[in-house]
């Protein structure tokens, strides 16, 4: 059943990138065109196929005597060839807009849900009369989309341009599939509810500051990463160990006993709870950084260079590569040029 609606999913992934995504993007002057293509040379491919993609001061002077190229042309020639292997500023916008669709509409849905449920005013209503408690059609279907979206995030991870922190990212997603599946066979759905609308929260508005951040709307990437900072740290440090990890930890012990479930369960929250730490010290990080220099810098866990020097790249190589005149007034969308911070 569950990948019936990984298939249902990924359909609707597809259109929405037809059909909305891809025309937003063209819309704010995306352009639907892949990163300049290095010019070919045989010596600098083996080089950067066999030896290294980042070649250093002693390696470029040999190079450069080689090929009798200047040093700047050769860098400027491997910036090129690496921003080839990555993905264009089209593909990771429509990415990001599927996702911010989904946690928003997920997000919306599971506030709606909640809203009725006695649960979410009484946290303590979770465990009363646990296990017997009724499986209602909108709490099915809350989880069986929640889990169907996280296999395809394990799976499309793979697939996608690798990031520093990818073994994070592959543990978080094995501990929430785990979560999700556990805790719904033990039939824990109802603290389970809980835990994924707290974490859908804050994931719609990073998506929403990449979208900006892609569209080149620099102010509006900088205060929609500020208020997800805040969201994150709220929920996922305040709201997360005092409200869901003391009702399963201490309100669950109370009201119905220790049962063999429960340390496995408990264990899979606390490794979320490390990772929010650990995602935290990121952010946190970032926004320090953001206020020193007046922007947004880029995002420590990701290898994606700038990808407004992609387009810079792509719209005027030459510029780019410092062989033409550069009058210093790098603007985008009105506001001055500034650096990036590339996706989570």
């Amino acid at each position: 059943m569950t990948f019936s609606y990984m298939e249902l999913a990924g359909y609707l992934m597809t259109q929405e990138n037809r059909f909305i995504a891809k025309p937003c993007a063209l819309h704010v002057g995306i352009q639907d065109s892949g990163p300049y293509q290095a010019q070919p040379n045989a010596i600098l491919e083996k080089v950067f196929v066999s030896i290294t993609k980042y070649p250093d001061e002693k390696r470029l002077e040999g190079l450069s005597k080689q090929l009798d190229w200047d040093v700047r042309k050769i860098q400027c020639w491997f910036r090129h060839r690496r921003n080839q292997d990555k993905p264009p500023t089209l593909t990771k916008f429509c990415e990001s807009m599927w996702r911010f669709t989904f946690y928003l509409c997920i997000f919306c849905y599971g506030i709606k849900f909640l809203w009725s449920s006695p649960w979410f005013w009484d946290i303590r209503q979770c465990w009363r009369s646990y296990p017997y408690q009724p499986l209602t059609s909108g709490l099915y279907y809350y989880y069986i989309m929640e889990l169907a979206f996280y296999w395809s995030l394990m799976f499309s991870q793979f697939t996608d341009i690798k990031r520093k922190d990818f073994l994070i990212m592959f543990v978080h997603h094995l501990a929430t599939i785990g979560l999700i599946t556990f805790s719904y066979i033990n039939n824990m759905v109802r603290v389970g509810t809980l835990v994924m609308c707290l974490h859908d929260a804050s994931d719609f508005l990073l998506e929403a500051a990449k979208l900006a951040n892609y569209a080149k709307y620099q102010r509006l990437c900088d205060t929609l990463f500020v208020i997800f900072s805040a969201v994150f740290v709220v929920t996922r440090l305040g709201i997360y160990p005092f409200w869901i990890l003391n009702t399963t930890f201490f309100e669950s012990w109370e009201m119905i006993g220790p049962y063999p479930s429960w340390w496995l369960f408990n264990g899979l929250l606390l490794i979320l709870q490390v990772l929010h730490v650990i995602w935290s010290y990121l952010i946190v990080r970032i926004a320090f950084k953001a206020l020193i220099r007046g922007k947004v810098s880029k995002d420590d866990r990701s290898d994606v260079e700038s990808s407004s020097e992609e387009e810079d790249v792509a719209t005027n190589p030459k510029s780019a590569c410092g062989s033409g005149p550069s009058n210093g007034a790098n603007r985008v969308n009105g506001h001055p040029g500034r650096s990036y911070w590339a996706e989570e």
